[in-house]
């Protein structure tokens, strides 16, 4: 930063607010990720429900309660009124008109409690049943629909005209832009604040320089701003205090096509912040993410919030050698460079890559330099919070020659106790000709995001036989077998487990001979062969885990049906990649070959995607610690089902047909059924030929001069 913009970043950082935004921060994002298990709220009757009853019951109960000015104890919202709450208070010149038009004062939410974070709910929802003997305290999705079935609900009586019902399904898509772990952190919340500050205090300088701008935030400053605003009084007197009027919000544009309003004020809003500043306003894990995932079909039904008691499964006798990656979102731009040869200058880039490649990052990428071509252009992409990322600058002349390299080290980045982002010149180490030119700098800007887990991503390896002189064990000759193993093994080649199918012709008092199989696992911590499945009577048993995967014949097809029972847990199949797996942009056809495995329970009422199951590559992706071994067993018995030419079709069956609404009593079944002959042979054949195929395609993007969708933020 030159002088002039650190002391316009200064003044900005002087900014005092009423409120604690990063506690305010929290307390938002517990909100919305208690609305987002009710997505009911977002559409439809029941959202119609809850804008009739905030008008009709919350409100004038908040004007009455804090009447006297200064009410003892603290009032309940229930979470359906507060959702409609939420909504209003996010268009803050409209709500106090609202609030001064109907209850003469704006009702503020000091004498609040969020139904989240309320714990006297109990006696909340007494004092509610006594005001309103009609209307229950917490909007159930059930029993709201049949109550409100009658009609009795339709129409509001209060006369505010505000469309609370578009500003819902407005705000209704900002939880998925903020549900990231990074906005979570605590010093990625208090550089947010200081963000917001330089946000409004950007605002202000536009105003002063009668400077027309659409300012539009990005993710981190809009969360600021939107905790700002739930204190309505508060966001008020700061506002009158800083800008001389109430900022308004405005929400109403989703329109991100190069040169729409969104577009242009995002550009806009970049170009007076970098020239005000000297900062970068791209953040990574501040930007938007594209759309949410399409919402699951055939959910099961929604398990009751206060059960949350999860299955407990015994500790597996077989213990997997996994280590588990980390990864980072970077977003990384070469703003100038120093001392550059003149007969350079216009006729370089920067490529950048890992020293050593990673899991998500093994190519290069070229960037324009922004101070030499004018032309904004950003990286962003993932990898692993270590080693190295080496810049070095070329020439584009052919053939290529390399001016100078720069390596950053991502662990001192990545240091608890150091920011989240760089800007600052680094000397280049000249190469060859240019050893004795002037030290040239290059001016680098990197964002991170904090390290979270990865999927787990193995690898199903060709069948092959074990020697007998390498084997750590040996069969007993009754079930000695000659079947070949299946290998399991992580991105950097290491072997996680072996699989084997064995199989036992049973005729031993019975009319007709019968095949039990069983599938064994061995590991390098193994002394001897673990029992991880049982096939008997059409069905797979998972030992340990609950699961039974049955098969059955049905005309030319073989059914699968994938069972757990217990508690309030779900697991079900899906096909194609869903949820957090759906992939952009794909033709459906490379998706034929994918399975989604989804966990549904009271804290993920549609869905969360566990694993993913790729029978074309031999790849499976696990996200959560407990389910990766039975992932691997499902995709070996899968893949093992799954011939050469093969039709799969996935039909959702619900063995029971009452007491749905209960959770603990209900088991759900996928049924995938695959085109084959020989229902005998399904069950035992091996899996086909294929080489592993790594994830080790470089995930990154560039965003040019539009911006892309990387830099839209979405207001």
């Amino acid at each position: 930063m030159e002088t002039e913009q650190e002391r316009e970043w200064f003044a900005a950082q002087k900014i005092v607010f009423s409120e604690d935004l990063v506690a305010a921060a929290k307390q938002q994002l517990e909100f919305l990720a208690a609305v987002d298990q009710r997505r009911y709220l977002y559409d439809g009757p029941l959202l119609e429900r809850a804008i009739h009853r905030y008008k009709t019951c919350w409100l004038p109960l908040l004007a009455r309660y804090t009447e006297s000015g200064d009410p003892e104890g603290f009032l309940v919202v229930p979470l359906d009124c507060e959702w409609i709450w939420h909504c209003h208070r996010l268009n803050p010149v409209q709500y106090i008109k609202d609030c001064e038009e109907f209850y003469g004062r704006i009702l503020d939410t000091k004498y609040v409690q969020s139904s989240v974070q309320a714990k006297l709910k109990l006696e909340a929802a007494e004092t509610w049943s006594k005001l309103y003997p009609e209307e229950p305290f917490e909007l159930d999705q059930m029993s709201a629909l049949a109550e409100s079935s009658s009609g009795e609900y339709k129409g509001a009586t209060n006369s505010i005209t505000y469309d609370l019902l578009s500003a819902v399904k407005r705000q209704s898509s900002f939880y998925y832009q903020v549900c990231r772990p990074v906005m979570h952190d605590k010093h990625f919340l208090d550089e947010s604040v200081g963000r917001y500050k330089g946000f409004i205090h950007l605002i202000k300088r536009n105003w002063e320089r009668s400077t027309r701008c659409f300012c539009v935030p990005t993710y981190d400053i809009d969360l600021m701003w939107h905790s700002h605003q739930l204190h309505p009084l508060s966001y008020q007197k700061d506002m009158l205090e800083l800008l001389g009027k109430v900022l308004k919000h405005d929400d109403t544009d989703s329109d991100r096509s190069k040169g729409k309003r969104l577009d242009n004020g995002f550009s806009e809003t970049t170009k007076h912040w970098e020239e005000t500043y000297g900062l970068r306003y791209w953040r990574a894990g501040a930007m938007y993410r594209g759309s949410a995932p399409t919402s699951l079909e055939d959910l099961p039904p929604a398990p009751g919030h206060n059960h949350t008691k999860m299955l407990r499964f015994h500790k597996p006798e077989i213990s997997l050698p996994l280590q588990r990656t980390m990864v980072v979102e970077v977003i990384l731009e070469v703003v100038g460079i120093r001392n550059l040869p003149t007969n350079q200058k216009g006729k370089i880039c920067v490529s950048f890559c890992k020293k050593r490649p990673d899991m998500f990052f093994t190519g290069c990428c070229n960037l324009d330099i922004f101070s030499e071509t004018g032309t904004k252009n950003v990286a962003s992409f993932e990898c692993e919070p270590s080693g190295d990322l080496v810049l070095s600058v070329m020439t584009k002349s052919k053939p290529t020659k390399t001016i100078g390299r720069v390596s950053i080290s991502l662990e001192e980045l990545m240091n608890p106790n150091a920011k989240l982002s760089i800007e600052k010149w680094f000397e280049l180490k000249p190469c060859n000709e240019y050893a004795n030119t002037k030290p040239i700098y290059l001016h680098v800007a990197a964002s991170f995001t904090i390290p979270v887990p990865a999927p787990y991503a193995l690898g199903m390896i060709n069948p092959h036989p074990f020697s007998m002189d390498t084997c750590l064990f040996k069969l007993s000759a009754p079930t000695q077998s000659t079947k070949s193993w299946t290998r399991f093994v992580d991105y950097y080649g290491n072997d996680i487990i072996s699989l084997q199918m064995r199989n036992l012709h049973q005729t031993e008092g019975r009319k007709h001979p019968t095949w039990k199989k069983s599938i064994f696992g061995l590991t390098r911590f193994s002394k001897k062969p673990h029992l991880l499945a049982e096939y008997a009577e059409n069905s797979w048993s998972f030992k340990d885990y609950g699961f039974s995967l049955k098969v059955e014949k049905k005309d030319s097809l073989i059914s699968i049906m994938l069972e757990l029972k217990g508690f309030s847990q779900i697991i079900k199949l899906f096909p194609g990649a869903r949820l957090e797996y759906e992939l952009k942009n794909i033709n459906k056809a490379n998706v034929d070959d994918l399975m989604t495995v989804v966990e549904f329970s009271a804290e993920n009422p549609y869905g969360k995607a566990i694993a993913l199951l790729d029978f074309k590559t031999r790849l499976t992706k696990v996200r959560e610690d407990w389910f990766v071994l039975p992932a691997i067993v499902l995709a070996f018995i899968l893949s093992n089902l799954l011939k050469k030419g093969s039709r799969v079709t996935v039909a959702s069956v619900s063995k029971n047909t009452k007491g749905t609404q209960n959770c603990l009593k209900n088991s759900f079944v996928e049924e995938v059924m695959v085109a084959t002959e020989d229902v005998e042979t399904a069950g035992l054949a091996t899996s086909t030929t294929r080489e592993l195929v790594c994830p080790c395609e470089a995930n990154s993007m560039i965003a040019g001069g539009d911006q892309s969708m990387l830099l839209s933020a979405h207001e």
